[in-house]
């Protein structure tokens, strides 16, 4: 069986939430196609908590190359995906790595200026949207790019879909407790209409202890480091799924919230242009609360064109099959 080393920083990987879940669906998937994904991650200048100096971003990458580098040469690596763009430099030791971003440098992003130079050094690519593909083209000149989604589980999303239970003013959002995602909003929100029930679910147990610097209205539940299972049952409860992110490299909530039938609310940003359905509906922070409320009040339950969308595009099937045809090229 081939090795392909997968590597993360050490927070993604403990952490239930986007690039974890990805992580184990890619390892899952490459055992049926005969890869084994080796899991690797830098084990010093790693903090619990995001944005501490040093800790987390790519100036702990870059002093963490040993670590990483004994890892890889341990299992007799040579295949390498890697998630952050501070590993750029892997592809001096190792020809055949590629990225899989789950940021982008976009002036939108904390830290953006910081990426930039990094992303000058890469020349392979995988990314989940066709959006991506094309800044990636337009900004630096990678070309070398596959585009290959994270797919959502289709057995959740048959086994927790039911559209009997879903509360019909309940509103979900699903995010990290950072300024681009907007979490501020969707308090100011749920004050402004305390008739709606709002779910708000955090990724970590960190944002535990930084939600405390909010004052929660009494509408507002929130919820930390759910599971996948967890997460699908809530989704399918609620009626409307709101993003009010700055920007993303993919919302895998989006997606699996399209999945659930949801009626969604998201960016006009055309970073979720892959986002789109009958009821998929875009805004900015002037008309938000408005659409959230008239996907609130629409008549139906659930959009059954959204969900016929997102296991058209989105679902394990369509990624195990781009990821096939990938490795049958990559590691040849």
């Amino acid at each position: 069986m081939r090795k392909v080393g997968l590597v993360m920083r050490k927070i993604q990987f403990t952490e239930a939430q986007g690039p974890r879940v990805f992580a184990d669906r890619l390892k899952q998937i490459g055992m049926e196609l005969g890869v084994e994904i080796v899991f690797i991650s830098p084990e010093r200048h790693v903090s619990g908590y995001d944005w501490l100096p040093g800790y987390e971003h790519e100036k702990g990458d870059l002093v963490n190359y040993d670590i990483v580098l004994d890892q890889i040469n341990s299992q007799n690596i040579e295949h390498v995906i890697y998630t952050v763009s501070g590993f750029t430099f892997l592809k001096m030791f190792l020809p055949k790595s590629v990225l899989f971003p789950h940021s982008f440098p976009d002036p939108a992003l904390t830290g953006y200026e910081m990426m930039k130079p990094f992303y000058t050094m890469v020349d392979k690519a995988i990314v989940q949207t066709e959006f991506l593909k094309t800044e990636l083209g337009r900004n630096f000149g990678v070309h070398d790019v596959n585009v290959i989604p994270i797919g959502f589980s289709e057995e959740l999303a048959n086994r927790h879909y039911d559209p009997s239970q879903v509360v019909h003013n309940r509103v979900l959002w699903i995010g990290r407790d950072e300024a681009n995602r907007r979490p501020d909003l969707v308090l100011e929100y749920a004050r402004q209409n305390p008739d709606k029930e709002v779910y708000m679910v955090f990724g970590g147990r960190r944002y535990e202890e930084s939600m405390k610097k909010y004052n929660i209205p009494d509408n507002v539940k929130l919820q930390f480091a759910l599971t996948q299972d967890e997460v699908f049952t809530l989704m399918n409860s609620s009626k409307v799924y709101w993003s009010c992110s700055a920007f993303d490299t993919f919302a895998m909530p989006l997606t699996e919230a399209m999945a659930m039938g949801k009626m969604v609310v998201k960016p006009e940003h055309a970073c979720y242009g892959h986002i789109r359905s009958t009821h998929a509906f875009a805004g900015n922070e002037d008309n938000w609360f408005e659409l959230v409320n008239m996907a609130v009040a629409a008549p139906r339950s659930v959009s059954e064109d959204n969900r016929e969308y997102a296991f058209g595009a989105f679902s394990r099937t369509i990624m195990k099959e781009g990821y096939r045809e990938f490795f049958a090229n990559w590691l040849k």
